[in-house]
């Protein structure tokens, strides 16, 4: 999405200009009686971070897609920095101009300097501030991207079976490992699964960004990832190659079908619209993966719960694996209310929010109802995991990336 806003570079760039000669007179008013040596130095640092812009955003077509995920984050960031920082700006244009309009039609003297100066000045340094506060957020929210949190829930489940009280599922979702540049910090993120020695692992889509290959460097990583009962997983939207243009129709699905092989040689179970039955001791639960199904109209529709569903009707306990968590509200709530926990991703909390205790909130929330953690409605829960990995903005702001780690009694 973000890249599509920058296509036009010409035009981006003059916005860009514009936006920047707007900000520079704000920061000449608030600088107006620093030092000179601070001045210059102010004057420069913003100097060199719209020289960047203007070299990132015409060096995109010329580097890697992962490099130019990095570039394009440094324009945007930069870009709506500068863009809050005109909004204030702009208010105060329009104050004055206003004000100068009515002493105009009431033949009045214009207001003193003193006063307006004063106004236009502090919302120069609200305007700043706020722009550079972002700025310097959004630095930091990249310091981030691969400090994974572990958290964990304990789920009580009446139907549970006796034999299967206690079983600790860890799910992972949205690796999107096209984005990764650190295989040292992924490979951390493993083996902090894996120490809470899950019998189950469960990954809940968007192994890839957009093209199967991007999985070349990490299957020593992510083929770590065992547990006794096995590692599951389906697909997300963005696995699908549906974000990018393939030369032919049959490389699109030779992509996808290159991504299914590496769910095998990974070791996991790819579930594509099935079912997987698991027995102790006599009792049963089902484990029912779905592809990928979004209420919303812009994502894919795959998923098919008709095919998955039938032959666990008669099984206890359910647990559902479908990416998109508006599935939940919108299908398996009202037709499946024999679905005891859903596992979805998808949304990534956006990656930028507040979540801690007691209060959470992110943008994204706007958009989904269920758009982090846990939920429950009557008997059926979703949980819905923040992401593994990180797509567009390489960083995280409020919202870490996740291992999630529960456990059914």
């Amino acid at each position: 999405m973000i890249r599509s806003l920058f296509n036009n570079r010409w035009i981006i760039l003059l916005l860009f200009i514009a936006l920047e000669v707007y900000v520079f007179q704000a920061i000449k008013d608030i600088t107006k009686n620093a030092s000179q040596p601070i001045r210059w130095t102010i004057y420069g640092l913003f100097g060199l971070l719209s020289l960047l812009s203007a070299v990132f955003l015409f060096s995109l077509s010329s580097v890697s897609e992962r490099t130019s995920t990095y570039l394009l984050s440094f324009v945007f960031v930069f870009f709506v920095s500068i863009l809050f920082c005109s909004i204030f700006l702009a208010v105060d244009d329009l104050r004055r101009g206003i004000t100068w309009i009515v002493y105009k039609l009431q033949h009045k003297p214009a207001p003193s300097e003193g006063s307006a100066i004063s106004r236009s000045t502090f919302l120069s340094w609200l305007g700043v501030i706020i722009g550079g506060s972002f700025f310097g957020t959004m630095a930091y929210g990249i310091s981030n991207r691969y400090n994974y949190k572990v958290r964990k829930k304990t789920l009580h489940f009446p139907n549970l079976p006796e034999a299967f009280k206690g079983l600790k599922i860890v799910q992972l979702s949205d690796i999107h490992s096209g984005s990764f540049t650190n295989k040292a910090a992924v490979e951390r993120g493993v083996q902090m699964a894996l120490a809470e020695k899950p019998d189950l692992i469960l990954f809940t889509g968007d192994l890839v960004n957009n093209r199967a290959i991007e999985m070349k460097d990490y299957m020593d990583v992510f083929n770590q990832l065992k547990a006794p009962m096995g590692v599951y997983s389906t697909l997300g939207n963005h696995d699908y190659g549906d974000y990018v243009e393939w030369p032919t129709a049959e490389a699109k699905v030779a992509n996808l079908n290159r991504l299914k092989e590496i769910h095998g040689e990974l070791g996991w179970k790819l579930m594509m619209n099935e079912h997987q039955i698991f027995e102790r001791n006599g009792q049963k639960i089902a484990l029912i993966g779905i592809e990928n199904w979004g209420a919303k109209g812009h994502f894919p529709k795959y998923g098919r719960m008709d095919l998955a569903y039938p032959g666990t009707e008669n099984i206890p306990f359910k647990i559902l694996m479908s990416h998109d968590p508006s599935h939940w509200d919108a299908e398996v709530r009202p037709k499946y209310p024999d679905i005891d926990l859903t596992l979805s991703g998808h949304t990534h909390g956006m990656q930028f929010g507040i979540d801690i205790p007691g209060f959470k909130w992110s943008p994204i929330k706007w958009m989904y109802k269920e758009w982090e953690d846990l939920y429950q409605e009557n008997k059926q829960y979703i949980y819905v995991n923040r992401g593994y990995g990180f797509l567009g903005y390489p960083g995280r702001v409020g919202i870490l990336p996740e291992i999630t780690v529960l456990e059914l009694v």
